[in-house]
């Protein structure tokens, strides 16, 4: 079997052939057309095949004996998918883009063929896994595949676990491998503001005891898209707002809070949110919107509206129909955490779905409560637990308000797709026990790898025709490094791609064990990973 994940469609094995993997190879692009992407290409395999990938001068010329040749073609006819791709392009077209592709093995070397550059690169990716994948020979065979979601996400916090240019360049790296297609960056939060803005310096300026802040320039997020996108990665910016602003209200004081609900000063401390109906505030916000949107050069910018606590819905409906018509305005389509659809919801509109009350597994009763050694851990009492739980009501309703409206649902479930849900002591191997302590928002209940490759898209009832697509996620409150970033990723970011691609949940069986082929293709790239206990490494 092969080890390719997500798992291609059909697959046909030739009758005694085998490519060697062992000895030198070139890239050869069989159009013109496709030379930028035989470049990344190359930039990809080489961590795994190092000095037995030949320098681009010989990668001309027909395939013969001697070196195997990774050969990248584009088809002359469409060819049907053998999946229907359903939900929103990334990149913006009106429908999704053909990455269908074929995959042809023989004892010369592979050949990716697709009708778009897109999916010659998916079909590129497939490759890079099976050379890497593989023990010394490939059986020769034909893949062909195509993705059931137009958009398969994976967001990652640098608000409050920095990364640093590189470290998102290899994020993007891994997520390319795995066929994922948007990079959602949540760039600002109470913890930080990542994005050097024009039109409001302060943002990113020293802090007052002339401390400096780490910050992405606008050169860097420039280069970052323009990277991303020779991956056919979309980058997506989140200013996440009206709440989670004590970062932008530290660099701006004087900004009037939103009217609060009766009764809820004092009794919980929360960062006031913006008051949208201020036209000072409003005026501060369009100026940063603007520059977000000049600076991003995909066609989506995500506004945030999650967790707004301490805002009447009054006011919150005001702040997100505002943030959506700036971002319209300066030419951009405008998503949001579920909780916008309380402002409405149009045909045009994105939601990215990620909690009801239920999902939050939370105690009843003191008894329940004590059984929950995290939660007691964070300081949780069952008066906050209560209030938390009323606050979060309206949750429960959320889905059916965006499907009702007509809008999209990008499904991010709090339950499987938040990737910082810490991994269970039970399947934590022993050399990993101080990490697995330390890694993951501690409220969660702990999970394993398959707790995540579990999850089934269908599981939340939305019509196909209604989903825009699928995003994990990995807040980072726990993230101190780059190490903790990829370990709290990896493997599970893998099974989420997976269904991503395919639109269901993998077989366990067969999926864990093609997981633990790729520890090699991870430890050639200098990538830390939880080998968890479920997996059966070599």
């Amino acid at each position: 079997m092969n080890a390719v994940i997500p798992r291609p469609a059909r697959q046909a094995t030739a009758t005694g052939g085998e490519l060697p993997v062992a000895g030198p190879w070139r890239i050869r692009a069989a159009d013109g057309r496709l030379a930028a992407v035989a470049g990344t290409v190359r930039a990809l395999l080489e961590p795994h095949l190092r000095d037995r990938l030949l320098p681009p001068d010989a990668d001309g010329g027909a395939t013969g004996s001697g070196p195997a040749t990774l050969t990248l073609a584009l088809d002359e006819e469409p060819r049907a998918p053998h999946r229907t791709t359903v939900g929103i392009s990334p990149r913006g077209a009106a429908e999704p883009v053909d990455e269908s592709y074929r995959l042809t093995v023989t004892e010369r070397g592979i050949t990716c063929r697709a009708v778009t550059p897109e999916g010659v690169f998916r079909a590129a990716a497939t490759a890079i896994q099976l050379l890497t994948t593989s023990a010394a020979r490939i059986l020769c065979q034909e893949l062909t595949d195509a993705p059931h979601y137009a958009w398969r996400g994976l967001m990652v916090d640098p608000a409050r676990g920095y990364l640093t240019p590189g470290e998102l360049r290899r994020v993007i790296d891994l997520a390319a491998l795995y066929k994922l297609n948007v990079l959602h960056l949540h760039l600002t939060d109470n913890e930080g503001w990542r994005l050097q803005l024009p039109a409001a310096p302060e943002l990113t300026a020293p802090r007052g005891d002339g401390a400096p802040r780490e910050y992405y320039t606008t050169e860097d997020y420039r280069a970052l898209q323009e990277y991303a996108a020779e991956r056919f990665v979309t980058v997506v910016p989140e200013i996440d707002l009206p709440g989670h602003c004590a970062a932008l209200r530290e660099a701006m004081p004087g900004l009037p809070a939103a009217p609060a609900p009766e009764g809820l000063a004092g009794r919980f401390p929360f960062v006031p949110p913006l008051d949208l109906a201020d036209p000072g505030t409003r005026d501060v916000v369009a100026a940063i919107l603007a520059d977000v949107c000049r600076l991003t050069a995909g066609p989506f910018v995500h506004i945030g509206g999650d967790e707004a606590v301490g805002m009447t819905a009054d006011g919150f409906a005001l702040a997100i129909r505002e943030l959506r018509a700036l971002v319209r305005a300066s030419g951009r389509r405008p998503l949001a955490w579920q909780e916008s659809s309380r402002a409405g919801i149009a045909p045009d509109d994105i939601a990215q779905f990620w909690v009801d009350v239920p999902m939050m597994d939370l105690p009843d009763t003191e008894e329940e409560l004590a059984d929950r050694p995290e939660l007691l851990a964070a300081g949780h009492t069952l008066e906050f637990i209560k209030a938390l739980k009323a606050f979060f009501a309206p949750a429960d309703h959320d889905l059916a308000r965006i499907v009702q409206g007509g809008g999209r649902v990008l499904l991010s479930p709090q339950s499987h797709l938040y990737l910082d849900r810490p991994y269970a002591h039970e399947v934590t191997p022993a050399h990993q026990v101080e990490a697995g302590a330390r890694l993951g928002f501690r409220t969660y209940r702990s999970g394993g790898v398959r707790h995540t490759a579990d999850w089934n898209p269908a599981a939340h009832a939305v019509p196909d025709e209604r989903i825009a697509g699928v995003e994990a996620t990995l807040f980072g409150e726990s993230v101190g490094g780059f190490d903790d970033l990829t370990t709290l990723l990896l493997p599970r970011m893998v099974s989420v791609a997976e269904t991503a691609w395919t639109g269901r949940q993998p077989e366990w069986e067969g999926h864990r064990t093609r997981l633990a082929r790729h520890a090699q293709l991870w430890e050639e790239r200098g990538l830390a990973y939880l080998a968890s206990t479920e997996i059966p490494w070599p």
